[in-house]
């Protein structure tokens, strides 16, 4: 039997009696510690994804006389913004590598064991979860290969606890996974052991015991903006009321277009025909080949202007200037105030100031954690960089330029004498592309002394052809005066005969 669902996502049931007061002791301790926290903070983030998916207005916005008769409508419908404003940051978002400051250019270890984990790929995702859910966490540990392994971890499925009064560094981390076929996976990782329950046991007391040869907990957590109090939250957050609202006035709008989008028709004046059990029968059969009329001269026909939509339309586009706002997304990704007149370029470049702060942001937090990652790597490999604490997360320049505009701008800096290599990477160039330009540097410079061997030899002049003049020539020479027509009469005077 499989466990019970909420929200799509299987739940891991604790055995009974698994409950803790007071500080963790023991590994059984700390499992039903650490899962009644996870239990905790499940259900906002499972709101946050299903808003983020759009998964969260289905008929929520309908009233209920409606539902039936609009319920294909409604299941199939979607406006939803949420996802356009974690997916506008998350796209300027990449990592191109690290950097130690003692050494030239990016770290060749640090980008291989990135590659290897792919993380140029399951990067993007770490970003994506911690900012729509406030939270994301990686895993490093030795993997089969006894190479370090990145496994970056769902939040649903990971909780971490800090040290009484730090805000870095972790004192338990513990995963609660459910696979495909219901079995459970539970692990917990202290700085002195890991505990882990076998495959499909229910009963956590069944748990091996083994020392943690780190010495620190392997889990890094990506917590999206925390402040020094409280707990990180996702960029959703003041976001969901507004989306909320839109959704709710384009409900009404929809379900007045079905209603009262054309005109309604009358007639007064003619008598009410009732069928057999007093029901009024329609009197005429509306269409576009139709011809209203009636016998009785005091009918008089008339009809209703249809409702205007245009409220509804100007409600939401000034909801959409508030989530704007709120959100620091250019109005323009919303497509607001788009008339027929496009926005220039330089105009798109200042509105887009607030996203590319906002990017910028994120980054300095991600980053910090990504080179707790590596370092993490390293201490798996007996690495002396494992404490290279001056290492920094180099990203990938998250505004956008024309092409031009920005070659411009790095001739400029070249003038600057910023390092060629520095400007390979500011133009957008990934640390393997810059490593094949160091070698094609070096060919290039081989085949061009090869070509030099090759062609003709210039003519020698000076001391090599003998022309070098004599001790007291050279000297006769330095007392010349100018040569000119002004100074012959000078020159023969000073000349040494």
């Amino acid at each position: 039997m499989r466990p019970p669902t909420v929200g799509g996502t299987h739940l891991i049931i604790p055995p009974n009696g698994y409950n803790v007061i007071g500080p963790p002791k023991s590994p059984i301790d700390w499992l039903a510690f650490l899962h009644n926290k996870l239990t905790d903070q499940l259900p906002d983030m499972w709101r946050y994804a299903q808003y983020y998916e759009g998964e969260h207005q289905r008929l929520a916005f309908s009233q209920a006389r409606f539902k039936a008769e609009f319920r294909e409508v409604f299941e199939n419908w979607r406006d939803n913004f949420c996802g356009l404003i974690i997916d506008s940051a998350t796209e300027r978002m990449a990592v191109e590598g690290f950097r130690i400051p003692d050494s030239p250019g990016f770290d060749i270890d640090a980008r291989d064991m990135w590659q290897r984990s792919s993380m140029d790929v399951l990067s993007n995702g770490v970003h994506l979860d911690a900012m729509i859910q406030g939270r994301a966490y990686v895993l490093v540990w030795e993997g089969p290969d006894g190479e370090p392994l990145i496994q970056p971890v769902s939040a649903e499925e990971m909780v971490v606890q800090y040290k009484a009064g730090s805000r870095t560094e972790l004192e338990a981390a513990a995963r609660f996974f459910l696979d495909d076929w219901g079995r459970q996976w539970v692990t917990l990782w202290t700085e002195e052991y890991v505990y882990e329950v076998k495959r499909g046991q229910t009963e956590w007391e069944n748990g091996v015991k083994t020392p943690n040869a780190l010495g620190v907990v392997p889990v890094v957590p990506f917590h999206n903006r925390s402040r020094l109090s409280g707990d990180p939250y996702s960029d959703l957050a003041n976001v969901i009321p507004i989306q909320s609202a839109i959704n709710k006035v384009t409900a009404d709008a929809l379900t007045a277009s079905e209603f009262c989008a054309w005109p309604q028709r009358y007639v007064t004046g003619l008598e009410i025909v009732e069928d057999d059990q007093g029901n009024p029968v329609e009197p005429f059969k509306v269409a576009v080949d139709k011809l209203l009329q009636a016998e009785d001269p005091q009918a008089r026909f008339g009809q209703f202007e249809a409702a205007s939509l245009s409220n509804y339309c100007d409600l939401v586009g000034l909801l959409l200037q508030h989530l704007s706002s709120i959100s620091r997304t250019p109005s323009h990704y919303f497509l607001v105030n788009a008339g027929n007149n496009a926005p220039s370029g330089e105009a798109i470049i200042s509105s887009e100031a607030g996203l590319v702060a906002r990017v910028r942001e994120r980054m300095l937090y991600f980053g910090e954690s990504w080179e707790r990652v590596i370092r993490l790597c390293f201490a798996i490999k007996g690495d002396k960089r494992a404490k290279e604490f001056a290492m920094e997360t180099v990203w990938r320049d998250p505004e956008y330029r024309t092409e031009a505009q920005h070659i411009d701008a790095l001739l400029k800096l070249q003038q600057l004498n910023v390092p060629e290599e520095q400007l390979w990477s500011d133009a957008g160039y990934s640390p393997s592309q810059i490593s094949t330009f160091r070698e094609m540097r070096k060919d290039d410079a081989k085949a061009a002394a090869e070509i030099q061997k090759l062609g003709p030899k210039p003519e020698q002049t000076g001391p090599a052809a003998g022309d070098a003049p004599s001790e007291a020539k050279a000297a006769r020479m330095a007392r010349k005066p100018p040569q000119g027509n002004a100074g012959n009469a000078s020159r023969k005077i000073h000349e040494t005969k």
